[in-house]
């Protein structure tokens, strides 16, 4: 890629960035889950004090409520529930302020072109240039796109990240926060996706030449579930993403398209 060492410096950037926050931002959109430890506060009652560690059914015990569910909820989101459970019997107008004292260790799956591929362990909220500089960074050979699959409660998602919107563009908008479970795929320069329900789901070489059936057919073909007749395009327009859906399966495809073939639900 033309601007690696540009891609370079944001990453160190970013790394600055993100250490310099408060905590309570760098928290905000991080979701609570087992192994977390809580520091909880409430106002004008010291008694209820308490530090705890999200336990691995998700719940943590405070005082006078006993056992609450949290996991998976953002800190602004279990102190409002903690708020709302003191409120109701227990305190006049509580005022719980919550902060995250330790975060539980986060793993995601970095593949492709990067120089050390394979598992990073993340912590607290990292965002994509943060994974990637973990990974060792980017190689020459990398392409302009970046494709996530992410799982969402029981589907699959997957996510574009524009790498040429961030390096060329200085676009941070693009340096997302990366989940746990995520999967990076890091693709060379004129390949293509393939997702969904395919045999062997990946990145393939694509050209000029290429159609959605080739591509299909180099990832094994479809499955006995496929909807061969709602295939999806997802294509990055001027830094937007576009989904063309019921593609013409002899459609010629462009570099960097994710091709995604659903389940048929009859």
């Amino acid at each position: 890629m033309r601007s690696v060492r540009f891609l370079y410096c944001l990453l160190a950037f970013s790394a600055i960035f993100y250490t310099l926050l408060p905590a309570t931002v760098i928290a905000d959109d991080y979701l609570v889950g087992s192994g977390d430890v809580l520091k909880i506060d409430v106002y004008d009652n010291p008694d209820l004090k308490t530090t705890v560690r999200v336990t691995n059914a998700g719940t943590i015990v405070v005082p006078l409520l006993g056992q609450v569910k949290v996991s998976g909820l953002k800190i602004s989101d279990v102190t409002g529930k903690l708020t709302r459970l003191l409120a109701d019997g227990y305190l006049i107008n509580p005022q719980v302020n919550i902060f995250i004292e330790d975060f539980r260790s986060k793993k995601a799956v970095i593949l492709g072109q990067v120089a050390r591929p394979g598992i990073v362990e993340i912590r607290g909220t990292t965002t994509f240039l943060e994974a990637i500089s973990k990974a060792g960074g980017l190689k020459e050979a990398a392409g302009d796109v970046a494709t996530i699959k992410r799982i969402s409660g029981e589907q699959q998602e997957v996510v574009i990240v524009d790498i040429k919107s961030i390096v060329e563009g200085g676009d941070l908008s693009h340096n997302i926060p990366i989940h746990d479970g995520d999967t990076i795929y890091i693709a060379k320069g004129g390949m293509c996706y393939v997702t969904g329900e395919v045999k062997n789901p990946n990145a393939y070489s694509c050209d000029k030449d290429t159609t959605v059936l080739k591509l299909i057919a180099r990832s094994g073909g479809f499955t006995g579930k496929a909807s061969k007749s709602s295939v999806r395009i997802v294509r990055l327009v001027d830094g937007e993403k576009k989904i063309y859906k019921d593609v013409d399966l002899h459609l010629q495809v462009q570099a960097n398209d994710i091709i995604v073939v659903p389940e048929s639900f009859f």
